[in-house]
């Protein structure tokens, strides 16, 4: 993207994806090309917006703020403020809530406003686990239907998947803050070897 500065503001911002005109000047669009250096169009008021995601966090675990530009020691810079930690409880809606009408009909004072950040990752912890088990419950089915064996890697795997659920929901449960939460979903690279983080749900090699 680029941004048109003028009188040392931004007033436009532009795709490169067709020409410009500049006061009386018509620029076609192989301004914003490699046929012009950027030296060139910073002459004219042209710039390479760059953006800087120093602040900016994994949208899972964060709510970023919308970028924000601006033009300064010779550059478009866009930067986002600082990122807020996502609720990690449930929130319920309040008498207040009822009192402005932000209360669906359907619901009332103490119903679920919104999951908070543990529910949502638990339900996803859930979901994958079943998830794995489908694709090994007909060995359970044929097992029930023809006595067939069920092969001693499939219950093992069986009970990885039950296991791993167990805690890791236990330990999203138990996490002090979202740096903690973090955690369990980071991989970690010791001496080449990269370990699974603990909220991975095994799946059948």
């Amino acid at each position: 993207m680029f941004a048109l500065v003028e009188s040392g503001s931004i007033t436009s911002y532009h795709k490169g994806n067709r020409g410009i005109q500049i006061g009386d000047i018509k620029y076609s669009l192989d301004i914003f090309t490699s046929k012009w250096t950027e030296s060139e169009r910073n002459a004219i008021g042209i710039y390479t917006v760059e953006t800087d995601d120093t602040n900016y966090k994994d949208i899972r675990f964060y709510i970023n703020t919308d970028i924000t530009y601006a033009f300064g020691s010779g550059k478009v810079t866009g930067s986002y403020g600082t990122a807020t930690a996502r609720a990690h409880a449930d929130t319920t809606w309040t008498s207040q809530d009822k009192t402005d009408g932000f209360i669906p009909s359907h619901q009332d004072v103490g119903d679920l406003k919104a999951e908070g950040l543990k529910t949502i990752l638990i339900r996803e912890v859930k979901e994958q686990s079943e998830a794995e088990l489908n694709k090994t419950d007909w060995y359970v089915t044929r097992k029930a239907e023809e006595s067939t064996a069920i092969p001693s890697s499939i219950t093992t795997h069986r009970q990885a998947v039950r296991s791993k659920q167990a805690s890791m929901c236990t330990a999203i449960t138990n996490a002090a803050d979202t740096a903690a939460l973090k955690t369990l979903y980071t991989y970690t690279t010791t001496d080449g070897v990269t370990s699974r983080p603990l909220g991975v749900i095994p799946t059948l090699d």
